[in-house]
């Protein structure tokens, strides 16, 4: 919500600059036209890369803090475990009988559903 009222202020300052520098014999687009473009290209790139990078920026925040013990998970360098021990940044993984490892949570990829690593 920020970054649009900083863009709608940015907008109000630069038309005046906009309107001076148009010349008045010259057939192009226009203030109005410009300024609409404009405002097409900011909600397409909106559309296109914000809004989708913070629904996915929200559900991994959610994902790791849904973290608990006993769940099986997969890190982002592929490995795949059950979670034995949660602390505020890094969880301990089973990912072989006896073998742990110490992963920060952040690294967490997904959450399979249980059972998933009986079948692998």
């Amino acid at each position: 919500m920020k970054s649009i009222k900083l863009l709608v202020a940015a907008l109000f300052a630069v038309m005046p600059a906009l309107a001076m520098a148009q010349d008045p014999g010259a057939g192009g687009m226009g203030v109005m036209g410009q300024v609409i473009f404009f405002a097409g290209f900011i909600l397409i790139f909106y559309f296109l890369i914000w809004r989708p990078q913070s629904k996915r920026a929200k559900e991994h925040k959610a994902l790791m803090a849904g973290l608990n013990k006993g769940d099986e998970v997969v890190t982002s360098g592929g490995m795949a475990g059950k979670i034995t021990k949660v602390t505020d940044d890094f969880i301990v993984i089973e990912i072989a009988d006896n073998v742990e490892v110490k992963v920060q949570k952040v690294a967490v990829a997904a959450a399979l559903p249980k059972g998933t690593l009986k079948d692998i």
